[in-house]
Order: C-alpha cells, then sequence, then structure tokens
C-alpha cells in the first residue's frame, strides 16, 4: 500500500523570531497552553526516544506532568526498558506534536531522576487502581498471560486492603530531561516551515533558524 498521496497542507499559524521571543520555555508554555485550549487530545504527551548501551534506540509515548525552567518531568517504573536504557545512556530526545496547531517541539537534553519527596507527592495524585498497578506491573518483563497480571493485582488489593494507604513502591519515580536543546516546529504551505531552535549556552539561551 502506497501513502504518498496523503498530504496535508499546512496555513494555519506562523513563527517568527518577534513572536518567538528569547526564552524558550516561555515560548513552550505559551504553545502548550493554546494546546489545550484548542481541545488537543492528551496535550501533554510527548514520544521519548532513548538508547541503550548498544545504540539501539527505542521510542514510545510518556506523559509530560510537570515542566519548568529546570525541563520537563515524566513518571516510571525505575525497572522498565526506558529507565534501564537511560542508566546506559542518560540522555534522551522529547517530541510533542499538537497536530491541531499543525505545531511540534523537539527536546533533547541529559535526563536524571528526581527526588524522591518529587515523586511521593505526584504518586499520591495517582487513582488508587493505578497506585495498585504501580506495584503489580513488573514492566517490559515477559509475563506468560493477562491471567497472571490479574492475580499480581489481586494480590496487591489484598495487600492494601479498603482505602488503606497505598505507598509508592521504591522502583517507581520520577525523571527529569533537562533541556541542551528545544526546536520549535510550525507547519507552512509548501512545507516551507519555520523552526527555530534553542540551543542552551550556560544560563543564555542562543536562538537559530533552520531551514525547512
Amino acid at each position: 500500500m502506497t501513502t504518498a498521496n496523503l498530504r496535508t497542507e499546512y496555513e494555519r499559524f506562523a513563527l517568527d523570531e518577534s513572536d518567538a521571543g528569547q526564552e524558550p520555555m516561555a515560548l513552550f508554555h505559551r504553545w502548550f497552553t493554546q494546546a489545550t485550549a484548542a481541545g488537543a487530545v492528551d496535550a501533554n504527551a510527548m514520544t521519548l526516544a532513548t538508547c541503550d548501551g548498544d545504540g539501539q534506540p527505542s521510542a514510545r509515548i510518556v506523559l509530560c506532568k510537570e515542566y519548568d525552567e529546570r525541563g520537563f518531568v515524566f513518571f516510571t517504573n525505575y525497572e522498565s526498558q526506558k529507565a534501564r536504557e537511560l542508566v546506559a545512556n542518560p540522555r534522551a530526545s522529547l517530541l510533542f506534536y499538537w497536530a491541531a496547531l499543525e505545531r511540534q517541539v523537539r527536546v533533547a537534553g541529559s535526563v536524571a531522576r528526581v527526588d524522591a519527596q518529587e515523586s511521593d507527592r505526584y504518586f499520591l495524585l495517582r487513582p488508587r487502581a493505578a497506585r495498585i498497578g504501580a506495584w503489580a506491573s513488573p514492566q517490559s518483563q515477559s509475563i506468560a498471560a493477562r491471567t497472571d497480571l490479574e492475580r499480581r493485582v489481586a494480590e496487591v488489593e489484598g495487600r492494601y486492603p479498603g482505602e488503606s494507604p497505598v505507598p509508592r513502591p521504591p522502583h517507581w519515580g520520577g525523571l527529569r530531561l533537562v533541556p541542551a536543546s528545544i526546536e520549535f516546529w510550525q507547519g507552512r504551505p509548501s512545507r516551507l516551515h519555520d523552526r527555530l531552535l534553542f540551543t542552551r549556552r550556560t544560563s543564555t539561551w542562543e536562538r537559530t533558524r533552520l531551514a525547512p
């Protein structure tokens, strides 16, 4: 099957230097706010790309649960494939894509764990069933059948019955990607897109326009 004729003409917005400003996180916040206001489904969904020790890349969708000048935070099982790959190579990339606004943002940088208190705070915000699941799922490991997972869930529910508190597992918590570069892409007609790249230079950001 060919998909050569599937084509969208991007013509809703533009991105120029005067609109972008000099602070990429301020621009990201503005774009993210506009994406949520436009009704983007899972506006905080981002593709996380990692590499293992042999240089084999892998990518998956995760949810950004916090962002600020320090970077972008997501949460996971520390024994999962992504977390193990980030131990072997603590550098990664993120991609946000908001189709309704014809925009994407690429972020690259280094990744480190957030402190335990931050992980604890977020864990308590999760629905109880998700907290149970964090204990029950041996993420990224092989299981024989779904019934094995359901059995593990039942065991954890028995350990924390009723409304008793479900503590955060020691193998589960947050990771923060600290950006070294952030690229903003705005779709434009005839594939002549706007691309502005911000590169961190110690305490400041250098802005560069890239050809589409």
